[in-house]
Formats: structure tokens, C-alpha cells, sequence
């Protein structure tokens, strides 16, 4: 059985550590190679386009329901504790980016309790329509069995170093993840 995450979970105890991807010469390799990926369930499927919806600026109540309530969502520039806090972040996606593309991804492992895949990711930002493709690794750590399963915890990392969780940098990811929400205010229902 997995982590409780009630009421806001000890990140080091629910936070997914998957093995860094590498290639055949034993470099960390981020480049997705969808050729490559591992088959998942139907219920994993629809987990993870629920995921990239989200990452195409599409957010809904409905997609966002693939998160638990105590969920965390952590990324370089922000980390969320809830459900509510985390829809802030996808909610303000489309404010910043005009368009937002998964240009491919490769599912590297799907166990009992966690989903991973490489991605890459095009953001063109809003005004200057200047684009950035970043290669990530994303990792859910799951609970509950298929087909009710719930994210617990979400990481994108956009390089083969794990966060830090200490210090000014984990002081600015959490005020951006406690502060967008109140700008953005996404659906009082999620």
C-alpha cells in the first residue's frame, strides 16, 4: 500500500525517484523515442492524455478530477500541495504561452504505483511568440487501484538532476505555487 497523503504529505516519503533514462552509451537521455515506449493499460492511458491535455494548455474540471485531492505537483518553478493549487498552475498556462504543443513522448516504466514518460514540450510564449522545447521526464506516483486510480504526486524535471526542496529556490517554487492560484482563480469545483 502507498503513502497516506492526507493532509499534505512528506514529499521525500510519496515523491516518484524513477531511474534516469539513458541511452545505449549510459548517458541520461531525455529525448523521447516513441517507438520505444512501454505498453500501459487503458486506464494508464487515459491518465496520461488527461496529463498532456493539461501540458496543452486545455485545462478542464474533468481532466484536472486525474489528480487526488492532496495531490503535489512539482516542477522547476513551482511546487502545489492541492488539487486547487495545482489548477492554478494549468489554468494559467494559455496567460502565459500562445501555444503549447507535446511534440512526443515515451513511456519508460509503468509499475503498481507510478507512470513515467519522456516528453518533449514546445511553449511559444504570449506577445513575443519566441518558442522553447524543453525534453522532461514525467513521473506520477499513483494511488488507488485501475481503473480509479489518482495522481499523488506529479514531478516534471527538465534535467538529470533531482530538485532541491531546501533554500531560496524551494521558497520561490512554493510562493508561485501558493500565489498563482489566487491570481488565475480557476473553478472553485476542482
Amino acid at each position: 500500500m502507498p503513502p497516506s497523503t492526507s493532509p499534505h504529505p512528506d514529499q521525500r516519503d510519496v515523491e516518484p525517484h524513477p531511474d534516469k533514462p539513458r541511452n545505449v552509451s549510459g548517458d541520461v537521455d531525455y529525448t523521447p523515442h516513441p517507438d520505444q515506449s512501454v505498453p500501459i493499460s487503458p486506464s494508464r492511458k487515459i491518465i496520461q492524455q488527461k496529463i498532456l491535455n493539461l501540458y496543452g494548455g486545455s485545462a478542464s474540471e474533468d481532466d484536472m478530477k486525474v489528480y487526488a485531492e492532496k495531490a503535489v505537483y512539482d516542477d522547476p518553478f513551482s511546487y502545489c500541495d492541492t488539487r486547487y493549487k495545482i489548477a492554478g498552475q494549468w489554468y494559467g498556462l494559455p496567460k502565459i504561452f500562445t501555444k503549447l504543443e507535446t511534440l512526443a513522448t515515451e513511456v519508460t516504466s509503468s509499475t503498481e504505483h507510478e507512470l513515467v514518460w519522456k516528453q518533449k514540450h514546445k511553449y511559444t510564449f504570449t506577445g513575443i511568440y519566441v518558442s522553447k522545447t524543453i525534453d522532461s521526464l514525467i513521473s506520477l506516483k499513483l494511488e488507488g487501484e485501475e481503473p480509479n486510480e489518482k495522481v499523488v504526486y506529479h514531478k516534471d524535471m527538465w534535467n538529470e538532476k533531482d530538485y532541491s526542496h531546501e533554500g531560496l529556490g524551494a521558497l520561490m517554487k512554493k510562493l508561485n505555487g501558493d500565489k498563482l492560484t489566487s491570481i488565475i482563480k480557476p473553478p472553485g469545483s476542482i
